[in-house]
């Protein structure tokens, strides 16, 4: 059985494009969200194999640590013509002084060199896996994708990451020219385009929709 969200929640993360996506995500459900962060906790070692994997391993140390329910994303870019990279390795590519304008520039690289200039050879997709622990060992996982083309140059200030490259299908702007509301607002107000707000769409339905009853 599904387990609710309430009181206060550790956001594992220290990417601070992440924490605030997240916050506002979860702003409407009057949950305390407190960033890995601020509590001074470390960030694991991101050793799975998978979205699902990383962001169970984040969710756990940090709820282990704090003694509280902790949510973790884990989520990049694959890219179909480079079979499915950077995917987990995503924010590696950007190194440790986390250059995504550089870390664009060798997908874009690597691209020509395939000879992958139309649209149709650029197809890509970004991909968010949520993980809920609580330091009982108790896990809630949800997964979700939006589909895309890689362009270049990349496009737009706003957002974080891979975000000024990737336009998203039947949009003709890319997530960098998006507002945090169009990229990832909820409905009724935004369309949850975004590949974290359709995860999160999935976490609400399990784990954070009102009980019968309850008038919040």
């Amino acid at each position: 059985m599904s387990r609710r969200i309430t009181g206060r929640l550790v956001i594992a993360t220290h990417n601070p494009g992440k924490l605030a996506e997240m916050r506002e995500l979860l702003a409407p459900h009057g949950v305390e969200a407190i960033s890995a962060g601020e509590l001074g906790l470390h960030e694991p070692e991101e050793s799975g194999t998978s979205f699902r994997a990383n962001a169970a391993i984040k969710a756990e140390a940090a709820a282990r640590a704090a003694q509280l329910p902790a949510f973790a994303d884990d989520s990049g870019l694959a890219v179909d013509a480079l079979g499915g990279a950077p995917g987990i390795y995503s924010a590696r590519w950007a190194g440790d002084g986390k250059d995504f304008t550089a870390a664009m520039a060798q997908v874009e690289r690597l691209l020509q060199e395939r000879s992958a200039t139309t649209p149709d050879q650029r197809k890509a997709h970004f991909v968010s896996a949520l993980c809920v622990a609580w330091p009982d060992g108790h896990r809630e996982e949800v997964e979700a994708h939006v589909d895309g083309t890689i362009v270049w140059p990349p496009r737009g200030t706003k957002g974080f990451g891979y975000d000024p490259f990737f336009l998203p299908d039947d949009h003709s702007r890319t997530f960098g020219e998006m507002s945090s509301m169009e990229k990832h607002g909820l409905p009724p107000h935004g369309m949850g385009l975004s590949h974290r707000a359709r995860a999160f769409l999935k976490l609400q339905a399990k784990c954070l929709a009102p009980e019968d009853g309850d008038d919040r």
